[in-house]
């Protein structure tokens, strides 16, 4: 149980990691903040994270140490 939930702490902070790198991408610099498209900006960095979670599965470095 203790490794299952050092993994789920990883593999959180991995993920939202993931989604705030991706929102920083999708953010396009010099753009006004009316002119950017935060509903793609969100649902691009939810799927980001999804799939950070689905690909931490196959195993985390962190956890492993």
């Amino acid at each position: 149980m203790e490794e299952f939930k050092k993994w789920i702490k990883c593999a959180g902070v991995r993920a939202i990691k993931t989604m705030a790198q991706t929102a920083g991408g999708s953010i396009t610099v010099g753009a006004l903040m009316s002119d950017i498209n935060w509903i793609a900006v969100v649902s691009t960095s939810l799927v980001a994270g999804i799939y950070s979670l689905i690909t931490s599965v196959a195993g985390l470095p962190e956890v492993e140490e």
